[in-house]
């Protein structure tokens, strides 16, 4: 190895001045006198040398990681973005280029590179450009243990430090504690992170011109940085390729190829993808639950069992909707207001200050606005840019244009906006919705997470709605009544009235249907799939309001936490979105009871697995807590909603008929749910305000949060065929629908149903 590479002067370190003090040459001199015939002997003389354990027994700090079921970076913990590269799986190019640019006679050298001291002394003796003689020895001595610092002391203890590394460790190992600690800009250390960050790649799979730019980082990262310094960056990666041609590392068919490669750098800093922070959030907690402060700094992994493709999706989901029914609500006006200066660098100085405390909430950017009329506002944007908004990207904000616009709407200069990039490629204003809205998905049969979104963006609220928000459910808790209805006697044939109820002994109240319209007698099955108000409240009363509240425990709802009243039937208690899907997969999945959880395993940094509830859930045995007959009958009556009820959009837009759901809207539309399921997919959708008030007269569970489930479900069933039901033992049709068998005779009404017979043709 050491034969392919030749001693070449390279200005590293810039160490001396054009004009030597008298100081620095006694630099020289020193360093000199050490290349004597035993240059460690000045090792113990020199005071405060430190102890060198931090690098011969070297623990990089590797951020806690957190994956998706299928390998994707989902969140990462940790002050350093680090991942350790044994020197054996370092593509030799990469070696080449950093030994190329940083120290070509790495292996030839003590420690110290004479040749390169003296050439270096020389340059700046003699006035030429500044140069300097650091060897990756000696730039893992200060990377561990000293400043930056050009004095002479610091330069004797580096010295010092260099030799002692060079008898502590074989040349492997130095490179490898060099290539794995370096900082490379973008709170990237190491070369296999600098890989991810800044190209989206591993490390071996790179390019030549690829690792010539990131070999170019080391001396200056905030210099050389590929994305806030694009030229420099490619001026240094030149250089590297150069320095390596001219050691014969390359050939010049691809020394010429390598200058020619177009590099697409990534802007983002290749951060953890998918769009979950919600859920890196709850996996980084199990970590530090087992771990503590060591989960941040040793190579803690953790999987999750989230489906990276549907993660995404969820998130799109949600934000798409949130967004979309912000729209239909209008704008409300600027986030708030800023006094511009007239003079010019006081008046830069007002918009920064404004801009720098409103992040950006993804792609909808903080502006202030320098001037303002009907046909065109002006603005600078977060990072100073000066932008101009025209035409279609006015209509949203036009009310706030307007000559009549109150004052507390009006846009004028000053205002802080938010703006986005429009389809057109142009500028349109828009703003950071209020509404909260939150999305969860399981597996039906294990209980595992597919995907969980907590909230519009996780950098603007950090509440997770999903496990967190207790919402009253609406209509959506209404199958579990009916099912509960089912071990009474009561079947999807059976008629009920709708007809006006008043309650006595509950402050005379009257139930309502939403439509103001009462149908008389109608099947169980309509009432559900048309989401029939009164109906469900005389079947409650019917079948009892303390049987009920205790049939719901068998769905993992918390029955302290619903009302011991008849409201009850309309949703009145208080559910979370994970509850209401678990509750939901019990009906999906023919009756067994799941619990969610959403950590697969836990490794330590050797890959060791010290946390399998993949397996551990695997070897667990079902528990059954639902009849099989009463799960299918209620799904069919939930298959209806979605065909033919208040549900039904999702099958138009889907266009498939193995869905079921149901809609949920509360009292003057506090809140909007959709749970619903196919096959083994559940998923469960929300929106409302955090300090509850009205969505709008004209929103409801089907407007709000039917949407979102869709835009999810389009993804999640893309590869998944539609499935008939399979009819399970002791059901059987009587007259038009299903009935479990011993009740196949037609039998006295139950008090509350119609006068006609249970089960009617």
């Amino acid at each position: 190895m050491n034969s392919s590479f030749r001693p070449f002067a390279q200005p590293s370190g810039r160490i001396f001045p054009a004009r030597l003090p008298a100081c620095r040459f006694a630099l020289a001199a020193a360093l000199l006198f050490a290349a004597g015939p035993a240059p460690a002997s000045i090792v113990p003389e020199l005071p405060d040398v430190p102890d060198i354990k931090a690098i011969t027994d070297y623990q990089p700090k590797i951020p806690l990681r957190v994956y998706s079921a299928d390998k994707v970076l989902i969140g990462e913990f940790g002050v350093e973005r680090r991942e350790f590269v044994p020197i054996a799986k370092i593509p030799p190019l990469m070696k080449a280029a950093v030994l190329a640019i940083e120290d070509a006679r790495f292996y030839d050298h003590g420690g110290i590179d004479w040749i390169r001291v003296l050439g270096a002394a020389k340059a700046n003796l003699s006035g030429g450009s500044l140069q300097g003689g650091s060897t990756i020895t000696m730039q893992v001595a200060r990377n561990f243990f000293l400043t930056r610092d050009k004095t002479l002391p610091r330069k004797l203890t580096e010295a010092a430090l260099a030799y002692k590394i060079e008898r502590a460790l074989s040349k492997d190992q130095i490179l490898e504690v060099y290539m794995n600690q370096i900082y490379l800009g973008q709170r990237s250390y190491g070369f296999s992170s600098a890989a991810r960050t800044y190209f989206g790649k591993p490390l071996e799979q790179l390019s030549l011109a690829e690792f010539a730019m990131l070999a170019g980082l080391p001396q200056n990262p905030s210099r050389h940085n590929p994305v806030a310094n694009p030229e420099r960056a490619q001026q240094r990666q030149r250089l590297v390729l150069k320095r390596m041609f001219e050691l014969k590392n390359i050939t010049e068919a691809q020394y010429r190829r390598a200058l020619a490669e177009p590099l697409h750098v990534r802007r983002d800093g290749a951060g953890p993808s998918a769009k979950a922070e919600y859920v890196a959030e709850l996996a980084r907690q199990a970590a530090y639950a087992r771990f503590g402060q060591a989960a941040y700094e040793r190579g803690v992994t953790v999987t999750t069992t989230i489906v990276a493709a549907e993660q995404e999706a969820a998130y799109d989901a949600v934000r798409r909707n949130v967004l979309a029914y912000d729209r239909r609500h209008g704008y409300r006006g600027p986030e708030a207001r800023v006094k511009l200066p007239k003079d010019a660098e006081a008046r830069e100085e007002a918009i920064a200050e404004a801009l720098q405390k409103r992040p950006a909430i993804d792609d909808l950017l903080p502006a202030v606005v320098t001037s303002a009329s009907p046909k065109r506002v002006r603005a600078v944007a977060q990072g100073g840019e000066d932008i101009e908004i025209a035409g279609a990207g006015l209509g949203f904000a036009a009310p706030a244009l307007a000559s009549s616009a109150k004052a507390a709407l009006r846009l004028t200069p000053g205002a802080v906006i938010r703006v986005s990039k429009s389809g057109q490629g142009g500028w349109a204003i828009t703003q950071v919705p209020e509404v909260a809205s939150a999305f969860v998905a399981l597996d039906a049969n294990t209980g595992a997470y597919r995907a969980l979104v907590g909230g519009f963006d996780y950098q603007l609220q950090k509440f997770n709605h999903v496990t967190q928000a207790w919402r009253q459910p609406g209509s959506s808790i209404k199958p579990f009544v009916y099912s509960a209805a089912l071990e009474r006697g009561f079947f999807p044939g059976t008629q009920i009235l709708d007809e006006p109820l008043e309650v006595a002994n509950e402050g005379d109240w009257s139930p309502r249907n939403d439509d103001g319209v009462f149908e008389g007698p109608i099947t169980v099955r309509r009432a559900l799939t048309h989401s029939r108000n009164v109906p469900t409240v005389r079947m409650l009363r019917t079948l009892d309001v303390d049987y009920t509240r205790d049939f719901l425990q068998r769905f993992g709802f918390d029955p302290a936490r619903h009302p011991r009243n008849l409201t009850m039937a309309l949703g009145t208690g208080a559910v979370t979105p994970l509850q209401m899907a678990g509750a939901y997969a019990v009906i999906a999945n023919g009756g067994y009871r799941v619990e969610p959880w959403l950590i697969a395993k836990i490794q330590d940094k050797d890959g060791s697995v010290v946390v399998d509830n993949a397996r551990t859930r695997a070897g667990q045995e079902r528990v059954r807590v639902l009849d099989a007959r009463n799960a299918f009958i209620t799904d069919s009556m939930l298959r209806d909603v979605a065909r033919f009820g208040t549900g039904a959009q999702s099958s138009v837009q889907l266009k498939r008929l193995d869905l079921a759901g149901k809609t949920g809207t509360t009292s003057n539309a506090f809140d909007g749910w959709f749970a619903g399921y196919s096959g083994s997919v559940v998923g469960v959708a929300w929106m409302g305000y955090d300090e509850p008030r009205s969505l709008g007269g004209r929103e409801f569970g089907a407007t709000l949060a039917l949407p979102i489930w869709v835009d999810y479900m389009r993804v999640a069933l893309a590869k998944t065929p539609p499935r008939a039901p399979v009819v399970p033992e002791g059901v059987v049709r009587a007259g038009e629908d299903w009935v479990y068998a011993e009740f196949a005779e037609p039998q006295p009404a139950p008090e509350g149903a119609a006068t006609e017979p249970v089960l009617s043709n």
